[in-house]
């Protein structure tokens, strides 16, 4: 009997113990589950951002495409015309600086070096990076004597694109001086930033990816300007 009692006795005792441990386990759970973030899913939202000129959009993951901006041949085709186009010109705009004494007609030739320079050498890296020559694409670059016509003259592979001057036009631009180099500048270059406007637009149309969109827009914005101020200086 006494031995009975001593073992319910310690039972009894041992049940408190029993209980507290499972208090402790439950709430070490329960603070490890606490701390631990909640895992990402395929539905959790992801900020795209827009394209030149638009709001971000907020998509679910999964109709996030992994893909990188696609290329068409119209992307392709308009950078590889649009580099001996924007050559042509800083041709033409680096003959003003021993023909003329027009304050606003070097001013313009100037402008027009500044800005066309360092987008021809974005143009041929965007090429190089996306539409290497080993894809097909010839890269044709007639103004460089290397490209293997050193007979032809400069940019005469590309005397369909819309304003591209002709050698004659060219020859006679360089042999004029004064007043009379002044006007053909002025009437050459407003015809040539025509044509690039005109070729800009239209691969906004045919074209998709949004390097090219964002040099299509820079070349229309900057060269309307410029067509602008060379019809108030014919005004004048």
């Amino acid at each position: 009997m006494e031995r009975l009692r001593a073992l319910t006795a310690a039972a009894l005792l041992l049940v408190p113990l029993s209980l507290t441990a499972c208090t402790s386990d439950s709430g070490t759970a329960d603070a490890a589950a606490a701390a631990t973030p909640p895992a990402a899913t395929a539905t959790n939202p992801v900020i795209v951002p827009g394209r030149p000129g638009e709001d971000a959009s907020t998509l679910p993951a999964d109709q996030v495409s992994p893909e990188p901006p696609r290329v068409t041949t119209a992307d392709v085709e308009y950078i590889e015309m649009m580099i001996p186009h924007h050559e042509q010109a800083l041709e033409m705009a680096s003959l003003a600086a021993d023909r003329t004494e027009n304050a606003d007609v070097t001013a313009m030739a100037e402008r027009i070096i500044a800005s066309q320079g360092p987008e021809v050498e974005t143009m041929r890296a965007w090429l190089e990076q996306n539409a290497p020559a080993g894809d097909g694409h010839a890269h044709e670059d007639a103004g460089h004597e290397d490209a293997g016509h050193d007979s032809a003259p400069p940019h005469s592979g590309h005397a369909d694109m819309p304003g591209m001057a002709t050698p004659e036009q060219l020859a006679r631009l360089a042999d004029s001086t004064g007043e009379e180099f002044d006007a053909l500048f002025v009437e050459l270059m407003s015809t040539h930033h025509q044509g690039a406007v005109t070729m800009a637009t239209d691969v906004l149309v045919r074209g998709a990816h949004f390097q090219v969109e964002e040099m299509a827009q820079e070349v229309i914005a900057i060269q309307s300007v410029e067509i602008d101020r060379m019809r108030d200086m014919v005004a004048r």
